[in-house]
């Protein structure tokens, strides 16, 4: 595999941040679905493994599960997203995004206006002006869409631009390449580098503003550079966890994924994440892929 694009490291914080308790609005969006086993989502089973490939597991235990994006406006840098979800595309024709393999394993599905562009339109937003979009990692489900944001700089971290521009046989490791190989602005985090502290429970974090807004975290594991989002809203925090969790259960004890890149690391970032929901449970935490949890969500925090 060969991606023709090099990133350019992210040591600084962005130009544009507010004063110090700067405070941003989300809206979470759904961006198309996927199916998976459910044990490939919740599972402690000695088979998980198989079964999370769906091995002795009918359709019928298949759960369908949102892609979410969300759009976050900042008071004086403005909109921008984290992640894509599904490509336009993939509303008439999945294969021509997901390539065969992965479409007829996961069925991508986008009803009509439901891609982020046309997400952001019905907001008043241009989507080919976003200057930023923010990548909590490279996986097709949260990647597909990227080609619709030329104009934008992604950021994302350093460790997983490496692995998903170098790992063998991509799409069993959840990559698509040609979502992502674009003469793009690619800027990476680099969690052992400069600027990097730690904020409330967790022990690396990235201040993309310098206002303390918004918190790029590091939470390895389900990909080896796989990263959250922590939003100061004007009373509590909100994250965005990405696959660190599936489900909001993982926090409180329901099976874990039984297949992340890297069971240590997972399972450290999940500590993390358990140990905030205790010492915070006012915070808003969202989970990946909960299809219970997704439809209790409010269509915008602030």
């Amino acid at each position: 595999m060969k991606v023709h694009i090099e990133p350019r490291p992210l040591r600084e914080p962005l130009p544009g941040g507010g004063a110090e308790g700067t405070t941003v609005s989300v809206e979470p969006l759904k961006v198309g679905e996927v199916k998976f086993p459910g044990e490939w989502m919740e599972s402690t089973d000695r088979l998980a493994n198989l079964r999370a490939l769906g091995v002795g597991t009918t359709r019928s235990h298949w759960w369908t599960v949102p892609c979410p994006a969300f759009l976050i406006r900042h008071p004086s840098l403005g909109p921008f997203v984290v992640d894509t979800g599904l490509h336009p595309s993939v509303t008439a024709k999945p294969t021509a995004n997901f390539g065969r393999l992965a479409a007829t394993t996961v069925k991508p599905k986008l009803d009509p206006g439901e891609d982020l562009p046309a997400q952001l339109r019905a907001r008043g937003i241009d989507h080919r002006t976003l200057r930023l979009v923010v990548m909590t990692h490279l996986h097709y489900d949260h990647a597909s869409g990227m080609s619709e944001f030329a104009g934008a700089m992604f950021v994302l971290t350093a460790a997983e631009w490496r692995f998903a521009t170098t790992v063998g046989r991509p799409i069993v490791h959840g990559y698509r390449p040609a979502h992502y190989d674009y003469a793009f602005d690619y800027r990476t985090v680099s969690y052992d580098g400069p600027g990097i502290e730690s904020y409330s429970t967790f022990g690396r974090t990235f201040d993309l503003f310098g206002d303390g807004s918004v918190r790029l975290v590091s939470l390895p594991g389900h990909t080896p550079g796989h990263q959250g989002v922590l939003c100061r809203l004007r009373d509590r925090d909100l994250l965005i966890a990405g696959d660190a969790i599936y489900t909001h259960g993982q926090l409180t004890g329901r099976p874990p994924a039984p297949r992340p890149e890297d069971p240590h690391t997972y399972r450290r970032s999940l500590q993390e994440l358990k140990l905030f929901h205790r010492q915070f449970p006012q915070a808003v935490i969202i989970p990946g892929h909960d299809p219970e949890f997704w439809p209790a969500l409010d269509d915008r925090y602030e």
